[in-house]
């Protein structure tokens, strides 16, 4: 299935622009078609981790839909971190525990400490055993819910940290950072996959296809972006 026109696939192993951490969500989808649009077909690939999380099904989400936007199955990496649970815990790793929000703590419970850190490190190993140096992440400090790893200030950092760690240049580019969840939307809407996104992603916490369930965090922030944005394009009609 082709989602995105592409700029032609070079077939070349090993060749890619860039490397995308691509969870299959509302956010890194948008990502990974606007990387495809900046950089062609075949030339994207992608890194997916499987670290326990509740939606685990997240990870057979991620497959479909980066071969829906031509990414090759030898450019698709899909990390084990199985273990993440045994020395940490998060609401997003315990299918029993309830996810709330605290009003006396800064972070949610589905807070996964140093997620985007050990995601970041571990792209950047893949890529540059791949000579690639661009990293993209659908990270986004506007609409962070409180997450920590999710604000710019870090991004950076951790870039300034990966390219001293492995003596290399790497970019780490966020597209997402300062847009709310109707401005990703609206993006979505701008490269042509607003149904697309809307449609086959997974944010749902509790594995939830599309619409999600409804009530968990990530659909309620994702359900409030797109009626956002949608009320403001019926606005502009």
């Amino acid at each position: 299935m082709d989602v995105v026109p592409g700029n032609g696939d070079t077939g070349r192993l090993g060749h890619e622009d860039c490397v995308v951490v691509f969870s299959g969500g509302q956010d890194s989808t948008t990502c990974l078609a606007q990387a495809v649009r900046d950089y062609g077909r075949g030339r994207v690939a992608c890194i997916t981790f499987s670290y326990g999380q509740r939606h685990g099904q997240e990870v057979a989400v991620a497959q479909k839909i980066a071969a829906d936007f031509g990414v090759a199955a030898h450019q698709h990496r899909i990390v084990d971190l199985a273990w993440y649970g045994q020395i940490t815990s998060s609401a997003l790793l315990d299918p029993s525990a309830a996810m709330v929000q605290n009003p006396a703590t800064t972070c949610p419970n589905t807070v996964v400490d140093g997620r985007n850190m050990l995601f970041l490190l571990i792209a950047a190993i893949f890529a540059k055993g791949r000579g690639v140096r661009t990293l993209i992440t659908g990270v986004c400090q506007a609409d962070c819910s409180g997450y920590p790893d999710c604000r710019d200030v870090f991004i950076k950092s951790c870039n300034v940290t990966l390219n001293l760690a492995m003596d290399a240049d790497f970019r780490v580019i966020t597209p997402l950072m300062d847009l709310t969840k109707a401005q990703t939307w609206a993006l979505a809407d701008r490269l042509g996959v607003l149904a697309y996104v809307a449609e086959n992603t997974l944010t749902c916490y509790n594995g939830i296809i599309g619409r999600g369930c409804g009530t968990c965090p990530s659909c309620v922030l994702r359900q409030r972006g797109y009626a956002a944005y949608l009320a403001d394009k019926e606005g502009r009609c």
